[in-house]
C-alpha cells in the first residue's frame, strides 16, 4: 500500500500546540524531581502517598442526606465568619467561643514536663498552698481574725480547699509517668500509679474536712493546719518553672528570699505567742502591746536571727531557754539560707566568673613575655567581643555534654540554612551533611583580620555566620573586589583541589567583627570515606568549578555573518608552524626550515651511533657463547691431524666475517669526545633538494590537523 503524500499546504492548531507544549514542560519538571529523588532518596516524593484502600466500600449514601450535610455545614460556616468586635472605629476579628472550649478542654493525659497549661494550674495551686501557709499561723496566733471579718477568711478558705479537690481528682490522676523507661498514658494506668503514691496519700489529708470542727469549737484557725501538709505541689512547681524560664537563677534568688521571710515570719508569731503566755507588757522582754504588733515582733525576730544584739535580756527561766532555742536556730538557718544564696549567686555568674580568669591568665602571660600593647589589646578586643556575642568562649563545650543526637539537632536548626545554600553540596547525602555540620568550627575574626592570604595554599572552606568579609585585589592588593554579607561562602575549591590544593588569588579581609565557620579538608575527607557516591559528586562538580575559574574573561561578542557565509563554519586558526613558515620573505622562509631540519638530523646521529655500538658489542657476546659451546661437544668422527689443525683457522674466519660484515667502515670509526658538532652553516647556493609541505587530519578526533615537511632529492633528467 502506498502512503498517501502529505498535503502541501499543512496548518497546525495554536491552541492544541501550546498545550502539548505545556504538557511537554511539566514532564521535564516531573523527570527532573525524580532525578533529584534518586540522587537524595531522603528527600520526599512530590506527589502524595495513595490512601489505603477499604477492603470493603460502604455503599453511596442518598442524595438526600448529602444535601442535609451541606446545609448544615454553611449553618455551622456562617456564624464563624460573622466573629468581628467594634471598637474605636475599627473591627477587630473575634475567634468563636468554640475554639476557646478546644483550647480549655483537659487531655485524656498530660505531659508535667512540657505542658505550659500544667505549669500554670501548679502555680494556682501554689499560690493556696502559700495562702494557708502564711495566714494559718498568724490567725492562730494574732487576734486579727474577728466575728466581724470571719466571712471573708472563710470565703478565701473555701476558694483554696476548691483547689486542692481539683487537682486530687481531675488533674493529678492524668498526669503521665515512666515505666521501665515507657511513657504510660493509659487512664487506667495513671489513676492506680497515683493512688499508689506518698503523693496521693498526703493531698488526701491536705483536704479532710477538719473545718466542719468550727461549728463545734467556734472559729479557730488550728483546725486547717492539715492544709500546709500538701507540699509536693508548691516543689514540684519550682522545679517545671525553672525548666521553661530562661534565667532560672533569678527565681532561684526569689525563691531563697522568700524562704528567709517565712521563717521570719514563723518566728514573729512564735515570739508574740510566747508574749502573750508571759503576759503582754509583764517584763521587759516580752512585747509591750503598743504599735502595730505584727510589724514590732517582726522587728523583733528580724534582729534575733541575724544576731545583730542590742535586745533586752530574758529575765525569767521561760525566756532564756526561749532565747536560747531562737539564738541556736537563727544560726543553723540564717547561715544555711546564706550559703544558699551564694552558690545561687556563683551559678548565675559561673560562666562570667570563668570569662574573666581566662582572660585574666592571658594577660598575666603576655606581661610575662613583653607581648607589644598593640597585640594585647587586639586580644582583650576578642575576648570581649565573643563572650558579648556568644555568651561564652567555646561553644563546642556545652555540646560535648549532651548525646550526639541531641548535638546534631542543634546543629540543624543553627547551621543547616547556611550549609544547604552551598552550591558544592548540592545533591550529597543529607547524612554527610549531616555529619559535616558536627565539624564545623566557629571563630572569631576581629576588624582587619586576614581571613587568607595571596598565594596561601588552600585546605579550608568558610562560611559566613555572621558579619561582612572584602575581598581585596589590584596591583597594590587594597581595592575591594567584592564585600560579602552573612550567608556566603568562598573557598569550597580548595577542600576538592588536586595535587595539595590551590593557592589563594586574593586576600580576604575582615570588614568589622566577623564571625565564620571553617571545615577543613582532612575532616572532610574522613567523612566522605562512608559516603563514595557523594565523593564522586563532589569531584565532579569541583572539576566544573575549576574550569569555571579558570576561563578568561569573555571578550566584546563575535558578530555572525550574514547570507551564504552563514551555512559555512568558521576559518580554523592558522599552525603556528606554517605561520613561522609563511613569517619570511621569499626564500628566507624555505631556509631557515632547511637549517632546522639539517640542525635536527646533527642531534640525532650521535644518538644513532650509540644504539648501534650497543648492538654489535650484544652480536659478539653471543657468538662467543655460541663457539664456547660447539668447541666443548665431543667430535662424532674421528678427524685427522690436519683437519683437526684446519679447524680453528675456519673458525676464526667465521668468526671474522660476520663482524666485518655486520657494521659499514664509516661507523667503526669512533668520534672523539673532545670534537663537537659544528653547527650546520646554510650557504646561499642552490640546491638539489625539493620541500614538500603537506597538512594531513590528526587521527585524534579534536587536536586538528597535523603539518608534515619532508625534504627529496630532484630526480636525474
Amino acid at each position: 500500500s502506498k502512503q498517501n503524500p502529505a498535503p502541501s499546504g499543512f496548518q497546525t492548531n495554536e491552541y492544541a500546540d501550546a498545550q502539548l507544549q505545556d504538557i511537554v514542560r511539566k514532564m521535564r519538571e516531573r523527570a527532573t524531581v525524580y532525578k533529584e529523588k534518586l540522587k537524595d532518596p531522603v528527600l520526599s516524593s512530590p506527589e502524595g502517598s495513595p490512601e489505603a484502600s477499604p477492603s470493603k466500600k460502604k455503599p453511596p449514601p442518598p442524595p438526600k442526606e448529602e444535601k442535609k450535610e451541606e446545609k448544615k455545614e454553611e449553618v455551622e460556616a456562617k456564624p464563624e465568619e460573622d466573629h468581628y468586635c467594634d471598637m474605636l472605629c475599627c473591627k477587630f476579628k473575634k475567634p468563636p467561643l468554640k475554639k476557646y472550649v478546644e483550647y480549655l478542654q483537659l487531655p485524656d493525659s498530660i505531659d508535667s514536663y512540657t505542658d505550659r497549661r500544667y505549669v500554670a494550674w501548679l502555680m494556682l495551686v501554689t499560690i493556696a498552698y502559700n495562702w494557708n501557709c502564711w495566714f494559718i499561723p498568724l490567725r492562730f496566733v494574732f487576734p486579727y481574725q474577728t466575728p466581724s471579718n470571719t466571712i471573708y477568711w472563710v470565703a478565701v478558705d473555701i476558694i483554696c480547699d476548691i483547689c486542692y479537690l481539683c487537682d486530687l481528682l481531675i488533674f493529678q490522676p492524668r498526669v503521665q509517668f515512666l515505666k521501665g523507661g515507657d511513657i504510660i498514658s493509659d487512664k487506667v494506668e495513671m489513676k492506680k500509679f497515683y493512688h499508689s503514691s506518698v503523693k496521693f496519700r498526703l493531698d488526701v489529708i491536705s483536704v479532710l474536712p477538719f473545718d466542719v470542727l468550727y461549728f463545734f469549737f467556734g472559729f479557730n484557725p488550728a483546725f486547717r493546719a492539715n492544709k500546709m501538709v500538701k507540699h509536693n505541689t508548691f516543689f514540684e512547681f519550682n522545679d517545671r518553672l525553672e525548666a521553661i524560664l530562661d534565667k532560672a537563677y533569678i527565681y532561684r534568688v526569689i525563691r531563697t528570699t522568700g524562704y528567709l521571710l517565712f521563717i521570719l515570719h514563723i518566728n514573729a508569731c512564735l515570739y508574740y505567742w510566747a508574749s502573750d503566755y508571759e503576759g503582754l507588757g509583764s517584763t521587759r522582754w516580752v512585747y509591750d502591746g503598743e504599735g502595730n504588733m505584727y510589724l514590732r515582733c517582726y522587728y523583733w525576730a528580724v534582729r534575733t536571727l541575724i544576731t545583730i544584739g542590742g535586745l533586752p535580756e530574758p529575765q525569767t527561766l521561760f525566756e532564756i531557754i526561749f532565747q536560747l532555742l531562737n539564738f541556736f536556730l537563727g544560726v543553723f538557718v540564717f547561715s544555711s539560707l546564706i550559703g544558699q544564696m551564694r552558690d545561687v549567686i556563683g551559678a548565675a555568674t559561673a560562666g562570667q566568673n570563668y570569662y574573666r580568669s581566662c582572660m585574666d591568665n592571658t594577660v598575666s602571660y603576655m606581661n610575662t613575655y613583653s607581648i607589644p600593647k598593640l597585640v594585647q589589646n587586639r586580644v582583650r578586643t576578642w575576648y570581649e567581643y565573643t563572650w558579648d556575642s556568644q555568651g561564652m568562649l567555646d561553644e563546642s563545650e556545652l555540646l560535648e555534654q549532651m548525646p550526639v543526637k541531641m548535638q546534631l539537632a542543634i546543629a540543624i536548626d543553627v547551621n543547616f540554612a547556611i550549609v544547604n545554600k552551598v552550591d558544592l553540596f548540592k545533591g550529597c547525602d543529607t547524612q554527610m551533611i549531616y555529619d559535616m555540620l558536627l565539624r564545623l568550627k566557629s571563630i572569631v575574626y576581629l576588624p582587619g583580620d586576614f581571613v587568607c592570604k595571596k598565594g596561601e595554599i588552600g585546605r579550608e572552606m568558610y562560611i559566613i555566620k555572621q558579619g561582612e568579609v572584602q575581598v581585596l585585589g589590584g596591583p597594590d592588593g587594597t581595592k575591594v573586589l567584592v564585600t560579602l554579607k552573612a550567608g556566603a561562602v568562598f573557598g569550597e575549591i580548595s577542600l576538592l583541589a588536586a595535587g595539595g590544593g590551590n593557592r589563594r588569588t586574593a586576600n580576604v579581609v575582615a570588614h568589622g567583627f566577623a564571625n565564620l565557620f571553617i571545615l577543613d579538608k582532612k575532616t572532610l575527607n574522613e567523612i566522605l570515606v562512608h559516603y563514595p557516591d557523594s565523593e564522586k559528586l563532589l569531584k565532579k562538580k569541583a572539576k566544573v568549578l575549576l574550569k569555571a575559574k579558570g576561563k578568561p574573561a569573555p571578550g566584546p561578542p563575535v558578530q555572525q555573518p550574514r547570507g551564504l557565509a552563514g551555512l559555512f563554519g568558521q576559518k580554523q586558526e592558522t599552525p603556528k608552524m606554517f605561520k613561522a613558515l609563511l613569517g619570511g620573505k621569499g626564500k628566507e622562509g624555505l631556509a631557515k626550515l632547511l637549517q632546522l631540519k639539517r640542525q635536527q638530523d646533527t642531534e640525532v646521529m650521535p644518538q644513532k651511533r650509540e644504539k648501534k655500538k650497543k648492538q654489535t658489542k650484544t652480536q659478539k657476546t653471543q657468538r662467543k657463547s655460541k663457539e664456547k659451546k660447539q668447541v666443548n661437544k665431543k667430535p662424532s668422527k674421528k678427524e685427522t691431524p690436519a683437519e683437526a689443525g684446519n679447524k680453528p683457522e675456519r673458525e676464526e674466519k667465521k668468526s671474522v666475517e660476520p663482524v666485518t660484515s655486520s657494521a659499514p667502515p664509516a661507523q667503526n670509526k669512533e668520534p672523539n669526545a673532545d670534537t663537537k658538532p659544528k653547527p650546520a652553516v646554510m650557504k646561499r647556493e642552490t640546491s638539489k633538494e625539493s620541500l614538500i609541505i603537506s597538512m594531513s587530519p590528526s587521527p585524534t578526533a579534536g587536536e586538528g590537523e597535523i603539518l608534515k615537511v619532508e625534504i627529496k632529492e630532484k630526480k636525474k633528467k
